[in-house]
């Protein structure tokens, strides 16, 4: 990919620069489609992923200490996802299965204390485990923003966060430390996934490497690694959601 640019981007290298990264919007335009329904239009996420790349070359400021290429990725992530948000893509039915998803999680590992065990969850809802197996495998496609959904801004900073699409609203004094509190509360979510699901998240997040990569390199199926994903974003949104309500902190 192109060298990180050191001030704004004018006219004269931005087209160098957009032909560059084109390769890179493809790819990620088909790594968030992976788990979406076929309806989701892949040149669609490729065409958001553009709209993205261009306004980086717009609105970079190289006063803020982050390279450009950094900045770059950031947005065309955060467009794509913007994209299909406000293509409200997902069926009702899925995000309330998702909503009774987080709520179980939520009130089972508050009471055990320590992440829950599949059968946990399910019986708690009132649920075979193949059922609940099903209900998981219902809302991974929700699960691929999610993450980013939460996060403030794309500082590239441990795992994860480098993904988060940048807000461009909300600077200030206030605003830091609000988003130093999320930084934080996330990092301890993080690290108290259970192991399987920590190592699904470093693998695709940090070292982009896809499910069936991820599923090869732990002897386990595709869908499995998509499950284990699901499973450790579900829990992630409902440990910040709380810890934030509780520390009055809006994500």
């Amino acid at each position: 990919m192109a060298a990180a640019i050191s001030q704004a981007v004018d006219a004269r290298n931005r087209d160098q620069f957009v032909e560059e990264m084109i390769p890179y919007v493809k790819y990620l335009a088909h790594r968030i489609a992976v788990g979406l329904p076929p309806s989701v239009d892949i040149e669609d996420l490729v065409h958001y992923g553009v709209l993205g790349l261009l306004d980086a070359c717009e609105k970079y400021n190289a006063d803020k200490g982050v390279k450009f290429k950094t900045y770059a990725e950031t947005r065309i992530r955060g467009a794509i996802l913007d994209g299909l948000r406000s293509a409200d893509w997902v069926p009702r039915s899925v995000r309330k299965k998702r909503r009774t998803l987080e709520a179980a999680f939520r009130r089972v590992e508050q009471e055990l204390g320590r992440p829950a065990e599949d059968d946990e969850i399910a019986n708690a809802m009132g649920l075979a485990l193949d059922d609940y197996q099903e209900l998981i495998s219902d809302v991974q496609g929700l699960a691929l923003g999610s993450l980013e959904e939460l996060l403030p801004d794309g500082e590239d900073r441990g795992l994860l966060l480098r993904y988060g699409a940048d807000s461009g609203e909300a600077d200030g004094p206030y605003a830091d430390v609000e988003r130093e509190q999320i930084r934080d509360i996330l990092a301890t979510s993080i690290d108290e996934l259970p192991d399987k699901e920590r190592t699904v998240l470093s693998l695709y997040y940090y070292d982009e490497m896809t499910m069936k990569e991820i599923g090869k390199i732990l002897g386990i199926s595709e869908s499995r690694i998509s499950q284990l994903h699901t499973k450790a974003v579900l829990r992630i949104r409902t440990r910040l959601a709380t810890t934030l309500k509780m520390q009055g902190v809006a994500a």
